[in-house]
Formats: structure tokens, C-alpha cells, sequence
């Protein structure tokens, strides 16, 4: 994965949660390890053997996917292929975000998809934001022990946790105490990737609708 911009106010809020988030649902060492099933890459730069191309069938297998990077990772790891993924700062991507709305788009084009456009996995998915990312700091400020022992020691984790993600974009650290925000917006882009799906402009890429909702 190539180190993405972040160098404008809104590169600097929401994009090391980016990176943070993706690692989340794909670890680096699930996704190398072969007897796991988690699968993942980074569209921006893959390299891939021919014959792995070849063993599952060619471009086509994922002619119908809208996550194609993860799509076609999970197609060669299926067919018995060695995958692996990982992060660098040698490689720097050229595209920048000026505006939230720029970040929202990026999201919003995948996430439904990634839910595999189903209303329960997003209902899950926004309380599981709420639970992980905003109910600590709600208890760290309005909670008495020992409910704000145990919110005090979930923000500690979390902002620490998320601290080397910031520092590996080179960051400030007081950057680490905005992921609760970052979440939010993330849960609102989520929202939104289903609002188009259902509208029929899911999965929205360079003008066209690439995941429309089947009638």
C-alpha cells in the first residue's frame, strides 16, 4: 500500500483512520497467513504472477466486483496462491483530497459493498463504531467508577493504539485524539454508501454507478 497523501486538513483527519480502519479488517499477517481466509490488497500497486492471473480464470473472474484490489486477492488465495501485503513510504501516492467531500466519496463508493449491501451487517457495523470509538469517551466525561476506571483505560489504549498510525504518516501526535470524529464521519459515509445503493447510484467511480441495487 502506498503512503497516501496527507498533508490538507481533511487528509490529516480522515486518512490515517483510513489506514488504520483497513488494517483492521485486513491484518497483514492474516492476509499472508495461507490457512487463514482474510484476503486483501491495494488497488494503486499490485504485483501479481501471470500464472496466478491465469489459475483463476483471468480478469474476468472479478469483471463483477466493485472492491476489485480484495476481490482479486481473494481469488488467488482460493485457488491455493501465496498473497502478501504491506506498507511503505518509498512509494507515495499522488492523488490529494482537498475536501471532505473528496474522503466521503472514496468511502461511500465501498463500504455498502464491503457490508455486503446488507441492512443488519450495517446496523452492526454503526453500533460496533458507536461501542468501540464514542461510547469510552462519553463514559471518560460523563461517567463515575468504575465505569470511567474502564472508559479511561479504553481511551488510553485506543488513542495509543492509533498514535502509531498517525506517526507513521508523520503526524502530530495530538492528531491521535481525533479518532472518535473520524469514526463518526466514517459511520455518516457508511450511511450514505446505502443511500445510493438503494437509489441506485451504488458504488459511484469516475460518473457512473458500478453497484445498483437489484430490483
Amino acid at each position: 500500500m502506498v503512503l497516501l497523501q496527507a498533508k490538507t486538513f481533511p487528509e490529516r483527519l480522515l486518512i490515517p483512520p483510513f489506514l488504520y480502519f483497513f488494517l483492521m479488517l485486513y491484518p497483514p499477517r492474516w492476509i499472508a497467513d495461507p490457512k487463514a481466509r482474510t484476503a486483501g490488497a491495494a488497488g494503486g500497486c499490485i504485483l501479481l504472477r501471470r500464472v496466478a492471473l491465469d489459475r483463476i480464470g483471468g480478469i474476468a473472474a472479478i469483471r463483477s466486483e466493485v472492491i476489485d484490489d480484495c476481490a482479486l486477492a481473494r481469488a488467488v488465495k482460493r485457488s491455493g496462491g501465496t498473497i502478501w501485503m504491506g506498507l511503505t513510504r518509498a512509494s507515495v501516492s499522488l492523488r490529494e483530497y482537498v475536501g471532505f467531500a473528496e474522503i466521503r466519496d472514496m468511502i461511500a463508493r465501498t463500504a455498502f459493498a464491503q457490508l455486503r449491501n446488507s441492512l443488519s451487517l450495517l446496523a452492526a457495523t454503526l453500533a460496533g463504531l458507536f461501542i468501540t470509538f464514542e461510547l469510552a469517551w462519553i463514559l471518560f466525561f460523563t461517567g463515575n467508577d468504575p465505569a470511567w476506571i474502564m472508559a479511561s483505560t479504553a481511551v488510553s489504549l485506543m488513542t495509543t493504539m492509533f498514535l502509531l498510525t498517525v506517526r507513521f504518516y508523520g503526524l502530530s501526535p495530538v492528531w491521535a485524539f481525533t479518532l472518535p470524529v473520524a469514526a463518526l464521519f466514517y459511520g455518516y459515509a457508511t450511511c450514505l454508501s446505502a443511500v445510493r445503493y438503494w437509489l441506485g447510484r451504488g458504488g459511484q467511480w469516475k460518473g457512473r454507478a458500478q453497484a445498483r441495487r437489484r430490483k
